[in-house]
């Protein structure tokens, strides 16, 4: 397998021009013995240096030890781990606990939040968190009802809190925070519910807003230059999103921004991705609904866009744009390039340069991805860059009130949220996949703020003619768009991946099992089973001169929501209840932690 050939990755990129970032969260990233943010480091890359675990010794992994968290419901995101402090949060009621590494896990403070337990009522797909982040001396959350709260690090005292959103009219939180120099950058969830979706920077210290760009409408409620910010080379123009949208459409219009977000401090530019448009019956919504399913490139200290593209214009199948952007150099047709990797819902990877928005590949990782023939790459077509479309699973040319059947991928993407890993060992991506199709029916709906605003009726199940599984676990070349292996699932990977300086890489099943494959060839090295479903992201720290591996485990999310809220009828859970009815056959709720380290 071909290497990269410089050491420039994004990894070791963050180490320089530290005037452009956060100084605490740079010196906490580059320490490999810690693990200070969700995505491992500013790039999403959740590459570990850490290598006393190898694919020679990983067989021999054991449970070092666990927590219970005392909640149940889908457990997402991971644990941090600062100074000899761990920091596990949970899903709703989001509890945060502050553990002792030295003094077998002591509680050192916990934090208890009091939520209107209405805001259950109005999140979508499971009451998930994805996890504090760390800058300061401070510990970041975001709350479901959109409470964005500093706590003193050490001791847990409140330093300051602020409202990011109005849960009654449907804004809610599933995401992380993402802290860059001296300002907190924090989305929206709840494009279900009509929301127009935006990314806000509040000062670090005393959580006073500082900039706001919102996903749809006017260019300066986007903060969005006409003539400089970029699309696929080109100045994007005057009110390009009002244009696309029909009358006033674009102010329920969704693109929340409830994913990851990374940061390259060279450039001083934040990436993440907007979601999809409301609602989902794309008859309601004529145009390209710009600028949902968007990835986004802003300044860091403006949040003025740069550069933007759009992966599904019109989305007809709620293929949410917002999964984490992985920043890496490598070499294409020659050159060493500042990539970008996104593997979309829509089931396509692309890889663009991240400094200019030029679109570099952009190919199916998932061979039942049916929905679009390709994206046109030719710069000279007014097609460039879009999808196109197959007639035949065209929800918006099938119309309202027909369901349009055998749609690959389902609504919830060839990869939801679950983020990938990268490795600059190999330089291949760790892609968690689903492998899932769907009938999808829509139908008129009418908005009424902090009500569901859907429009369609759903059924997910197995991609046909293939393995029988609903997921793949994949090793994908991202600068020419190939898959390297694939090993099939039964159920969809749900849960993050996590790639080490051991050759190993690290990925959770929804039955519950933590794995370890090999990163060259995918063998796989060693299984466990946790108590209940991983749709955690499987992280790993050094304490002691010890490596340890530990991920969250508690089936929940949008694939095992009718597990976490009791759901029976097949179309419930937005479709995914009848799709993964067959995993309460292999676990059942749970809330812990497991702790996994070689013996002594």
């Amino acid at each position: 397998m071909k290497m990269l050939k410089t050491g420039l990755v994004a990894t070791l990129l963050l180490s320089s021009a530290p005037v452009f970032a956060n100084d605490s969260v740079l010196k906490a990233t580059d320490d490999p013995k810690q693990w200070a943010i969700q995505t491992g480091d500013y790039a999403n890359t959740r590459y570990s240096e850490l290598n006393q675990i190898t694919r020679e010794n990983v067989g021999k992994l054991q449970v070092a030890w666990t927590f219970s968290t005392g909640v149940l419901r889908g457990h997402e995101g991971s644990p941090l781990v600062v100074d000899g402090i761990m920091y596990v949060h949970t899903p709703f009621p989001n509890n945060v606990y502050a553990l002792d590494l030295a003094n077998d896990g002591k509680i050192l403070w916990r934090y208890e939040p009091q939520q209107n337990p209405d805001v259950i009522g109005v999140m979508c797909c499971d009451t998930v968190n994805r996890g504090v982040a760390y800058a300061d001396g401070m510990i970041f959350l975001h709350q479901a009802d959109t409470t964005v709260v500093a706590l003193d690090a050490k001791s847990g005292e409140v330093k300051w809190t602020v409202q990011n959103g109005d849960p009654a009219k449907g804004e809610t939180n599933t995401a992380t925070v993402l802290p860059v120099k001296d300002k907190l950058l924090v989305g929206i969830s709840g494009g279900e519910f009509g929301v127009r979706g935006h990314v806000t920077a509040y000062d670090m210290k005393t959580g006073k807003q500082v900039w706001r760009a919102y996903s749809t409408g006017p260019d300066a409620e986007m903060l969005v230059d006409p003539e400089k910010t970029m699309v696929l080379g080109k100045p994007v123009g005057a009110d390009s999103s009002i244009k696309s949208w029909e009358g006033d459409q674009w102010q329920i219009g969704g693109g929340t921004t409830w994913g990851w977000y990374s940061y390259d401090p060279d450039l001083n530019l934040v990436y993440y991705g907007t979601g999809n448009p409301s609602t989902w019956n794309p008859s309601q919504r004529p145009g390209d609904n710009k600028w949902s399913m968007t990835i986004m490139a802003r300044d860091a200290d403006t949040g003025m866009a740069k550069w933007m593209y759009q992966k599904t214009p019109h989305d007809e199948w709620d293929y949410d744009g917002v999964n984490e952007n992985i920043l890496v150099d490598q070499e294409i047709d020659g050159q060493m390039r500042k990539l970008l990797v996104n593997l979309d819902r829509n089931g396509f990877g692309y890889t663009l340069d991240r400094e200019t928005g030029e679109l570099l590949v952009a190919k199916k990782y998932d061979p039942a991805v049916n929905w679009a023939t390709e994206v046109v790459m030719d710069k000279e077509s007014d097609q460039y860059g879009r999808p196109q479309v197959v007639a035949e699973y065209s929800t918006a040319q099938n119309g309202e009130d027909t369901n349009t059947t055998g749609v690959c991928p389902a609504a919830l993407g060839s990869k939801d949220q679950q983020p990938a890993s990268f490795s600059p060992k190999t330089g291949l991506v760790y892609v968690p996949t689903n492998h899932v199709c769907m009938d999808y029916e829509p139908y008129r709906v009418s908005y009424s703020a902090g009500q569901p605003y859907v429009g369609a009726t759903l059924s997910m199940y197995p991609a046909p003619n293939s393995h029988g599984g609903m997921g793949n676990f994949i090793a994908w070349d991202a600068t020419k768009g190939e898959i390297k292996w694939s090993l099939p699932e039964q159920f969809s990977v749900w849960s993050g991946a996590l790639a080490t300086a051991g050759d190993v890489v690290f990925y959770g099943t929804l039955e519950g099992y933590l794995k370890a494959v090999d990163a060259e060839t995918g063998e796989l090295l060693y299984r466990f089973k946790t108590p209940s479903g991983v749709i955690g992201n499987v992280m790993t720290y050094e304490f002691n001169g010890k490596q340890y591996v530990g991920v969250l485990s508690g089936v929940g999310g949008w694939a095992g929501i009718g597990l976490a809220a009791g759901l029976t009828n097949p179309n419930e859970g937005l479709g995914a209840v009848g799709g993964y009815a067959a995993l309460s056959d292999y676990t059942q709720l749970g809330g812990q932690l497991t702790v996994f380290a070689l013996p002594d």
